[in-house]
């Protein structure tokens, strides 16, 4: 948000709107004589004026997060209440953007402080109002039209693979006064003009709207459409919606849960992805920022950057952690600003267990108590208000449109244990588990997906979809599945007695495994032929796989009481 309009202690001048600092935690600052405060204000916290919210109200006492560095802080320290919510700022421009976890632009920070650190109380807005947008006003738009939230007023061509449709805000509705003709117009010229009730109110293309707020939607849908991903051991086995899926990647350190998000980021069918690195490595974004730009996509014959459907939320771990809870708000909030253009948004958040972490230290500075692990006993209503604020849905206001947001959420349990409270509450939530598994990672074979532990609820809501486009893919699957479990139920065998004693039908199962593994399910994410591979690619692999298991076993079978056996010694002798 822009943090340079809210009010500023230095222009107050009545005392009396001042609460004063009583105490300093760390990034927990309590703070006296603020009667009449609201939880979830945003508040201006000592002479450098850092930005902070109210978590717990108690008589006129406010216990306040800062999502700045609180040294040099001390008691008696004026706070300014700025009667807002933390807010985010939606309009042209958030595409290719790099904001930090309350919105504010990295880029334009570095280039008006020439600091590679962002500096304590710095004031920005989120979007450039210098920079002017071609307007395209609504063709059935006239003065006299009424208009309610959630109605498309206008068209801004952000870039070649995003049209920007401005939409009338969901709480505003009236008769149009003033429609502004096309031409260019920079985000603080108004282009709209309401009535209602005898009020006029103006409108620019840009709008506020509060993150901890859910966007309103007409109504949810039903999801019916795989988000594919380029990674065929997802594609295939453990399919995601596209259409407002939630997934999750639990999995130890260098268990390849990064490579994972980004390459989702990079491939994946969604118009829009928005990247939230939250409390992760420092240079795991800013690799992030080297390879974004320079990666293209196709789209209609024309190669584009892939930096024009992505906004990316940088929330490191050496920042303070109270702004990881608003990262993970700040993206969710964008995702559903596109979901209601009528867009399809992929949200990758990495990783949601240092937003725990950030909830259990703040928790314990509140002094509040404790359940397991130490983190606080709201932790799984944390996580699902936040998960279920994906879906396909039917969006507000008119034209009439779908949209939908999915999120994928990369957990880091401490040890890769899956029975840490963060994995095992977000389990309880999302309908997708990509398990990774350390001994897979430690063998080099990525991605390190354990296909006997990972689970995809969608399956049966896509299989419609399978048969409509690739009618033989489902029963391949099936087959595929039941080829690699009966391998892991053959490999206790093999230890006890080796392989030379099995059958011939299991020693094919066995082969024909170890096919599927080592080139199936493997893939190599750093070359150019392998990193994406098309889903029908992926079912014609499958498919010859799976045609060479059922021919070799009808060729043992079916000689099995002849003179002439053939075998799969036999076989490879050839």
């Amino acid at each position: 948000m822009d943090t340079s309009k809210l009010p500023k202690i230095r222009d107050e001048e009545r005392e009396s709107q001042f609460g004063y600092v009583h105490g300093v935690s760390g990034p927990v600052v309590t703070a006296t004589a603020m009667a009449g405060a609201a939880m979830y204000e945003l508040v201006r916290v000592g002479h450098s004026e850092l930005v902070g919210e109210i978590i717990r109200l108690e008589g006129d006492m406010a216990t306040i997060q800062v999502y700045e560095e609180t040294s040099g802080v001390s008691v008696g320290d004026p706070v300014l209440r700025t009667g807002k919510p933390l807010s985010v700022e939606l309009g042209p421009g958030i595409m290719g953007s790099i904001f930090d976890g309350i919105q504010r632009p990295l880029k334009d920070i570095n280039d008006l402080t020439q600091s590679i650190y962002i500096p304590r109380g710095v004031n920005i807005g989120a979007l450039n109002r210098d920079m002017k947008w071609e307007f395209s006003p609504g063709q059935s738009l006239r003065v006299g039209s009424h208009m309610t939230g959630g109605d498309i007023y206008g068209m801004v061509f952000e870039n070649s693979l995003i049209k920007h449709k401005l939409m009338l805000p969901p709480r505003n509705r009236g008769t149009v006064t003033y429609l502004a003709p096309p031409g260019n117009y920079d985000l603080s010229d108004v282009v709209l003009e309401l009535e209602f009730e005898g009020i006029k109110e103006k409108f620019t293309m840009m709008q506020v709207w509060p993150v901890r707020q859910v966007r309103p939607v007409t109504e949810k849908l039903p999801a019916n459409h795989p988000l594919l991903t380029g990674q065929r051991v997802l594609d295939a086995l453990f399919p995601t919606n596209l259409l407002g899926g939630t997934t999750a990647i639990p999995g130890a350190f260098g268990c390849g849960k990064t490579v994972i998000s980004q390459s989702l980021s990079k491939y994946s069918n969604s118009d829009v992805i928005i990247y939230v690195g939250c409390g992760e490595r420092g240079n795991e974004m800013s690799e992030v920022l080297r390879d974004f730009p320079e990666l293209t996509m196709e789209v209609d014959g024309k190669v584009e950057s892939i930096m024009k459907r992505t906004a990316l939320v940088a929330n490191t771990s050496n920042m303070p952690v109270a702004a990881r809870e608003a990262s993970i708000y700040t993206g969710i909030t964008l995702s559903e600003y596109f979901r209601d253009m009528g867009y399809n948004v992929s949200m990758m958040a990495d990783s949601t267990s240092r937003w725990a972490e950030a909830l259990r230290e703040i928790s314990g500075r509140l002094a509040e108590m404790p359940a397991d692990s130490g983190y606080p006993a709201y932790l799984g209503a944390r996580l699902a208000s936040f998960y279920e604020r994906a879906g396909r849905v039917k969006c507000l206001g008119n034209p009439e449109r779908e949209g939908s947001v999915s999120i994928v959420g990369a957990v880091s349990p401490p040890g890769g244990d899956f029975s840490d409270p963060v994995t095992s509450a977000t389990l309880g939530i999302v309908q997708v588990f990509w398990g990774l598994d350390k001994k897979l990672a430690q063998r080099k074979h990525f991605p390190s997906v354990n296909w006997l532990i990972s689970y995809s609820k969608y399956t049966r809501a896509l299989d419609e979809y399978y048969d409509k486009h690739f009618p033989e893919f489902v029963p391949l699957r099936t087959k595929a599945k039941e080829i690699l479990q009966e391998e892991e139920d053959l490999a206790e065998i093999v230890q006890l007695v080796g392989k030379a004693s099995l059958a011939e039908t299991d020693k094919i199962t066995l082969e024909v495994a170890k096919l599927i593994k080592d080139d199936f399910l493997q893939q190599n994410g750093y070359t150019p032929y392998d990193r994406f591979c098309p889903f029908y690619k992926t079912v014609g692999i499958l498919s010859n796989m799976i045609a060479f298991y059922d021919m070799a076993r009808h060729a043992v079978e079916s000689t099995a009481q002849s003179d002439n056996k053939i075998t799969w010694e036999s076989c490879n002798r050839w």
